[in-house]
């Protein structure tokens, strides 16, 4: 059986952006070492070091799910995320955000499958 343990973000200020993602999870960070931070999250979402940017647009993002996706967005941008675009089709809503360091990720809102 595979499954994912951790989700590993290339970063230049570990401790920074954990503390960003802990906020934005609300959860607790689980180890920290010098240049690496794991948060206490399922699945683990661990933040490592390095010297140099990932060039390009990440290719792995993730997808947050929420119940109110207007005021979810309003309070990850009160954390320092940017918005990047706002996206409405085929039955559903979501937010395109970028944390401190530039990463994507997206927030949806409810999706109504049956009318998309």
């Amino acid at each position: 059986m595979v499954r994912i343990s951790t989700v590993v973000v290339d970063c230049y200020d570990a401790p920074g952006l954990a503390q960003f993602w802990a906020a934005v999870l609300n959860c607790p960070t689980r180890f920290e070492a010098e240049e690496y931070v794991v948060l206490m999250s399922a699945p683990e979402v661990a933040f490592q070091a390095v010297p140099d940017p990932t060039p390009g647009k990440n290719r792995w993002h993730v997808d947050l799910a929420v119940e109110d996706l207007a005021a979810e967005t309003a309070r990850l941008l009160e954390l320092g995320a940017t918005l990047v675009e706002r996206v409405s089709m085929r039955g559903g809503e979501w937010s395109v955000l970028a944390d401190p360091e530039g990463n994507q990720f997206c927030v949806v809102g409810p999706f109504d499958l049956d009318n998309a």
